[in-house]
């Protein structure tokens, strides 16, 4: 007889030295089904996801996979069950080839490789998921990050995977890359394939999904029908309160002028860019994915060196050369990459939150500055066990306030933050949203890129819209709907 559940999960438990990650936490998925996992950052979705895949040992409970009990839960154990897992990190080889990436463990078949049969084969798995046209010769590292997730999405059908988990595998994506890995997800389930999904876009959630399971602080909160809830109801679940508004109200003056660009050019990306800012405002640049945006920031920080154009900060011509230089006037940047830019991941939360005030100081009060991260870390919510602890114990959410709270330790007039709330969780969104209206309402000029038009919409005044490396339209508050930034965006 046929279990009920392809995945069983009851009575999980976990800890990493004094934090109880997991409580007797329960998943039990349909086969068939698209199951989705959401709660806040720090809820423990990649935790459990993590021992359904062998990577961490359980401390407690059991794990059943096709009514068989996983007795040994190593990697190699978990993937010979049908087990297979998409991180985040893509866990390819980036010289090795598309088919050589697929068929990664198992190229072999006698004393030697038929690399012919090997490219065939590639192909057919590409094909059968609609994916044809990625060429099985080619690298990997030169694959755009979409096709990078179909190859490793090949590599884990290769393998017979049975129970799909993808974690948070939207969050490097474009808008239209996302619909189609929306699309090829509900083609694997109507193929049999049972799909886990993470992810905070709890869009993506309603368009996919059948059901979802709830975590909250480790702990499980319930399993509820996609068709049964609403967004709103879900949220409450996730944050055990309900959030009236996602984006709270601001009460900025807009003053001065503080920042204008004129006729910037740097790099490839970045051709003929003007705009301005000014005290207090909080302004948007939207655009697909390699319009521009991040480039046309780095070149005004000093982190990239710009070709021709003018920068002129409260009146006066600058010419930064180095993000320091930038720093010393009183401009921060929040990069998009919190993980390798934003962040010493293997440094206390203390250094981290004060990288950029410590700047220039010979003697430093230890005791003082514990006193002050933690003072400043509570101001944005951060959940941490000490600020000795180091950055990568932190949930992504939490990572990302760390970040952020370098740059509300000092004076900053200008601050712009490059997809400030990439993979955090509402709750933590709402938070970020907070300390933006914080520093808006203290007369800091903001500047915002987000992929997210629903973001734009509801935090900017007004937004800036690019493509191919240049503005296409200035969009006011009044005017700011996704309609208007889509065709922008599209140079419609």
């Amino acid at each position: 007889m046929t279990p009920e559940y392809i995945v069983e999960m009851n009575h999980i438990s976990k800890h990493f030295g004094g934090v109880k990650a997991l409580q007797d936490v329960h998943l039990n998925v349909k086969r068939g089904e698209i199951h989705a996992l959401i709660g806040e950052n720090g809820a423990g979705k990649s935790t459990l996801m993590k021992i359904l895949a062998g990577a961490y040992p359980k401390d407690e409970g059991t794990i059943l996979i096709d009514g068989a009990e996983a007795t040994t839960a190593t990697p190699r154990a978990m993937l010979d069950m049908g087990v297979s897992v998409i991180y985040q990190e893509f866990m390819l080889a980036p010289d090795l080839t598309v088919a050589e990436n697929i068929f990664i463990d198992h190229m072999q078949q006698g004393l030697f490789i038929n690399w012919k049969d090997l490219k065939r084969r590639a192909k057919e798995q590409l094909q059968k998921i609609g994916f044809g046209n990625i060429d099985p010769g080619k690298k990997v590292g030169e694959l755009s990050v979409a096709y990078q997730q179909i190859v490793e999405i090949c590599k884990c059908l290769a393998k017979d995977s049975k129970v799909l988990v993808f974690d948070e595998p939207t969050a490097v994506l474009t808008h239209s890359e996302t619909e189609k890995l929306l699309e090829l997800i509900v083609k694997l389930k109507q193929e049999g394939v049972t799909i886990l999904y993470i992810s905070h876009r709890l869009e993506e959630l309603f368009a996919i999904s059948d059901k979802i399971t709830v975590l909250k602080d480790g702990k499980y909160v319930d399993t509820v029908e996609t068709a049964s809830i609403t967004k709103e109801q879900l949220v409450t679940m996730m944050v055990g309160r309900e959030i009236e508004q996602l984006f709270p109200e601001r009460n900025a003056e807009i003053g001065e002028e503080i920042l204008r660009v004129e006729n910037l050019a740097a790099g490839d990306l970045v051709e003929d860019v003007s705009f301005s800012l000014r005290k207090g405002e909080v302004l948007g640049f939207s655009g697909l994915v390699g319009s521009g945006r991040t480039e046309t920031m780095r070149a005004i920080f000093g982190a990239d060196k710009k070709s021709s154009g003018k920068v002129r900060y409260f009146g006066e011509e600058v010419n930064f050369r180095s993000p320091k230089q930038a720093i010393r006037k009183g401009i921060g940047l929040l990069p998009e990459d919190r993980k390798t830019q934003g962040l010493l991941l293997k440094q206390p939360i203390r250094y981290n939150a004060t990288l950029v005030s410590r700047q220039g100081n010979g003697f430093i009060n230890h005791k003082k500055e514990q006193q002050e991260v933690r003072e400043l870390l509570a101001r944005i919510a951060t959940k941490y066990g000490s600020t000795e602890d180091n950055a990568d114990s932190l949930s992504g959410g939490n990572q990302q306030k760390v970040a952020l709270a370098k740059w509300l330790a000092v004076d900053t007039k200008v601050i712009i933050l490059d997809e400030p709330t990439r993979g955090v969780d509402v709750g933590a969104k709402t938070e970020i949203y907070r300390i933006i209206n914080e520093l808006a309402e203290s007369g800091v000029g903001v500047i915002i890129i987000s992929s997210e038009m629903a973001e734009i919409i509801g935090v900017c005044d007004r937004a800036i819209v690019m493509r191919e490396g240049r503005v296409t339209g200035e969009v006011p508050k009044e005017n700011l709907t996704e309609n208007h930034l889509i065709k922008l965006a599209m140079g419609v």
